[in-house]
């Protein structure tokens, strides 16, 4: 009898187990479902549990890096997105550049080095303020009018918390990370 309801126990964890994947795995949304903790279900089939973690999670991938930006000398604040070439450019602080107008619409500098594109987030319109990384060039943008339509070549990479008028006629700004 003990091992009748043995093998009860266990077809009924393993049932559920696999009824709570299946639910699980089925959601269409784009959340990131917790694994699954149980001991039930590694005591009953005797079989070590085993979980599987993602180097990052969505909320760890999407988290702002707040920075320091001098314009001009004179601060404002700014963030940059976790996008891959966010993070690259961040690598590059402190950077320092010289800025000169582009098409009445953004200041220009070239970085060091180009930056990656590389899993690059979806094409986004650029916005006042917004700092971007038109690849193609390799050259920073930082918006002080609303750019054009949304394209694949413009990597918006953050925003920078200043008015127009004071990006509009920036010669010079510095970039550092925060400690």
């Amino acid at each position: 009898m003990t091992f009748i309801l043995r093998r009860a126990l266990t077809a009924t964890a393993i049932t559920g187990v696999l009824l709570v994947t299946a639910t699980a795995c089925s959601d269409d949304s784009p959340v990131e479902q917790a694994p699954a903790t149980g001991s039930a279900s590694s005591s009953v089939t005797g079989q070590p549990q085993t979980s599987v973690s993602a180097s990052a999670s969505v909320s760890d991938r999407r988290t702002p890096m707040d920075i320091r930006v001098t314009i001009d000398g004179r601060p404002v604040d700014a963030t940059l997105n976790d996008s891959p070439a966010a993070r690259d450019l961040a690598s590059l602080l402190p950077l320092t550049l010289d800025l000169e107008d582009f098409h009445g619409t953004e200041r220009i500098a070239d970085p060091p080095r180009k930056l990656t594109t590389e899993d690059a987030p979806e094409p986004a319109a650029a916005k006042v303020g917004d700092i971007a990384y038109f690849a193609p060039w390799g050259n920073l943008a930082f918006f002080y009018k609303n750019g054009p339509s949304a394209s694949s070549d413009l990597l918006i990479l953050g925003h920078i918390d200043a008015d127009a008028d004071q990006l509009s006629g920036a010669d010079r700004i510095t970039l550092e990370a925060t400690s």
